[in-house]
């Protein structure tokens, strides 16, 4: 086909009415050189018009770049068009979160799996130990650990050999090889409560078919409350991960617990604890606490089992499973947990029923931690009144442990605790108690023990305060003159001792984790991913306590 000729240009003159121009002398074949005089000589004949002429001009540009090319307007190349499916490589591998599934490292691919340290309410811990070809990673964690308030300038000078930021080790270690670092693995269990029931059903082969259907809010407010709190003495959270509908949150490991350290002297050949262990000991508590405090949280749990210590003697708050955030609450706090604190370290408004406590039901943990410390037995172990089950939503009035507290403490009345008639269960409480107990016995209680230091004494009665309002606060207590006697506070609790703590039981009987990812292999998945907010676990395992249940 010829672009560019006279006969071309006749015929499109012929078509738009306009006298055919005889020009035998400028006709090519090309589209080139003389072409473009002939193209010209039309484009300027003076009898077309404007319009005509711009169309005529864009018809022969593209005839002259068709011809450059030297392709036919039958030939005219390709052009690829983008795919309105994936290929089907791609979609073999399954959905978008599967495939992200098969991205990540599993808990069994990083750790080795060494024992069962502990059961709780919520779920298990395990110890690990970092595989050897994931020990050049560095793990930092994401959040705890660090020196956060840490400082006890104002209160002592520090004699201390170990870093800020330490994980308990292998002693046997080769200081030429990478650091044996351990683990504390916390697997929440399936929530077995309310919406949030992990249902069990079978398909037509027999094969289980899982539907998980959300996690607790125990885990919840563990996840994102350790992902941003950063002290030295709150327990250090490694990293989340979410592997066959199960959570697994991994904590820096620490060798003992108050719990441990309390049964250890507990034996009567034993002594009692050194006074500067405790002292450090519930030092180190307080800096925790009153951390947490700063940044408007309170724990709701504290207890020996729940307060860790590294081999290098620096307490780790643990277990936030039923922390919560105070400063700005939705809704009451009794609504959304009516029964916080383990029932021997439960303060006295709570057996109230108050609908909205404060941060002193924490401090009235501390002091009877400090008083299990001394005596190395609860000082209010009382029987707990168990909720019906058939009225969960009435708390029931625990009698047993208040009249613990009553025998040592004295009964309380309006002049030392002026707003006791206002709790829910004021009522409850003077009918159930007719006989009273005029005066305090926390003095006689402490020289029973053995107690002879009297600034101990102090800050001992100023945390068992019936008032809220007067108990002291976590940052007044850290000032308070018990530290800033002989002897000092040390960084590191166990300073000068002449023993070593024995290590802790590790049970390998149980190995939930194993058995699991093993069986969920073979299981015919249903429901939705953790991603889709619809997986299933939930709640703590009562922090990386002792190898028994909750107490109380």
């Amino acid at each position: 086909m010829n672009y560019g000729t006279s006969a071309s240009s006749a015929s499109y003159r012929k078509i738009n009415n306009l006298p055919i121009q005889q020009n035998t002398s400028q006709t090519t074949t090309t589209g080139t050189g003389t072409g473009n005089a002939g193209s010209h000589h039309h484009l300027q004949h003076p009898h077309l018009h404007p319009q005509q002429t711009q169309q005529y001009q864009h018809q022969q540009l593209q005839q002259q770049n068709k011809q450059n090319l030297n392709i036919s307007s039958n030939q005219m190349p390709m052009i690829p068009q983008p795919a309105l499916m994936a290929s089907s490589s791609i979609l073999t591998l399954g959905p978008f979160k599967h495939r992200k599934d098969l991205t990540r490292e599993s808990v069994l691919s990083t750790y080795s799996i060494l024992g069962y340290i502990a059961a709780g309410t919520y779920g298990k811990v395990y110890k690990a130990k970092l595989k050897n070809h994931n020990k050049d990673k560095i793990i930092e964690g994401i959040g705890g650990g660090g020196e956060g308030d840490l400082n006890l300038q104002n209160t002592s000078t520090l004699i201390s050999s170990i870093g800020t930021d330490q994980m308990d080790i292998d002693d046997a270690v080769d200081d030429n090889k990478p650091m044996n670092q351990f683990f504390a693995i916390k697997k929440f269990k399936s929530d077995n409560h309310g919406s949030t029931k992990t249902h069990h059903n079978h398909d037509i082969n027999g094969n289980e078919i899982i539907h998980y259907t959300g996690i607790s809010q125990s885990a919840i407010r563990e996840m994102s409350l350790c992902r941003e709190l950063n002290n030295k003495n709150i327990t250090k959270l490694v990293d989340i991960i979410l592997e066959n509908k199960s959570i697994y949150m991994i904590f820096e490991f620490c060798e003992h617990d108050l719990l441990q350290i309390i049964h250890y002297h507990s034996h009567p050949e034993v002594k009692p604890i050194p006074t500067s262990t405790i002292k450090s000991l519930c030092w180190q508590i307080l800096n925790g606490v009153t951390f947490l405090h700063q940044n408007w949280i309170f724990h709701r749990d504290l207890k020996p089992a729940n307060i860790m210590v590294s081999s290098q003697g620096v307490v780790k708050i643990g277990d936030l499973g039923l922390a919560r955030k105070f400063n700005n609450p939705l809704q009451s706090l009794y609504t959304g947990d009516k029964v916080v604190v383990t029932i021997w370290y439960r303060a006295p408004e709570l057996l109230l029923g108050t609908r909205h406590y404060t941060p002193a039901i924490d401090l009235w943990a501390v002091g009877c931690i400090l008083a299990e410390l001394l005596s190395l037995r609860p000082i209010f172990k009382g029987e707990e009144a168990k909720m019906d089950i058939n009225n969960k939503k009435s708390v029931p009035f625990q009698k047993n442990q208040f009249q613990k507290i009553i025998e040592i403490l004295g009964t309380p009345t309006l002049k030392n605790w002026p707003n006791l008639n206002k709790y829910p269960e004021y009522p409850s409480f003077t009918q159930q108690f007719t006989q009273t107990y005029p005066n305090s016995n926390l003095v006689n209680w402490y020289k029973m023990i053995g107690g002879t230091n009297k600034q101990c004494l102090e800050l001992l009665k100023g945390l068992l305060e019936y008032d809220p309002e007067v108990r002291l606060t976590a940052d007044m207590a850290l000032l308070h003159p018990y530290f800033l006697e002989l002897p000092k506070v040390q960084e590191n609790a166990f300073e000068g001792l002449s023993f070593k703590y024995p290590n802790r039981r590790i049970y390998t009987d149980d190995n939930d984790i194993v058995s699991n990812h093993a069986i969920n292999q073979n299981y015919k998945r249903g429901g939705g991913n953790l991603d889709d907010g619809a997986g299933g676990g939930g709640g703590g395992a009562g922090g990386q306590g002792s190898a028994r249940k909750k107490r109380g």
